[in-house]
């Protein structure tokens, strides 16, 4: 029997595969919900819900491109200030949350911490490159500017 993954069902199939299972395991994933049985009406069904998930990723893609443009023009320059000593070394750090919070405050671009790519917290004064995944295929870069109190 031909039937069309509705969840992922681990060693079978992933959602919105198409496969031909025995009858028997086919009934079995069918009654549990995990899959329904692949007749015409399940296939247009099929086929439209993944036109709008394609149009809703090229529509996801179409805005990281967007904000990286906004965000490589130059004129975004993430000011923050911190104590720092003698040498210009700071007492303590600059981290993503803080970089974000102040990305936020001051242009009113919201972009998710988890999303920048710091390998270490920042401890120095001067202007930092921290970069950002947009998206899968869309990186940027934030210039982030720390100066002393």
């Amino acid at each position: 029997m031909k039937v069309i993954f509705t969840q992922d069902v681990r060693g079978k199939g992933k959602r919105g595969e198409i496969k031909e299972l025995p009858d028997g395991y086919a009934n079995f994933l069918i009654k549990a919900n995990k899959a329904k049985q692949a007749n015409a009406a399940a296939m247009s069904e099929l086929k439209g819900q993944k036109r709008a998930e394609a149009k809703k990723e090229a529509e996801i893609l179409a805005e990281a491109k967007a904000l990286k443009e906004k965000l490589e023009s130059g004129k975004y320059v993430v000011e923050l200030k911190a104590k720092a000593g003698e040498d210009g070394r700071l007492f303590g750090s600059i981290t993503t949350k803080q970089i974000a919070q102040a990305l936020n405050e001051q242009y009113g671009l919201k972009i998710d911490k988890r999303k920048m790519e710091l390998a270490a917290p920042i401890r120095s004064m001067g202007y930092v490159n921290v970069p950002v995944k947009l998206h899968n295929e869309v990186t940027s870069k934030i210039r982030v500017h720390i100066a002393e109190k």
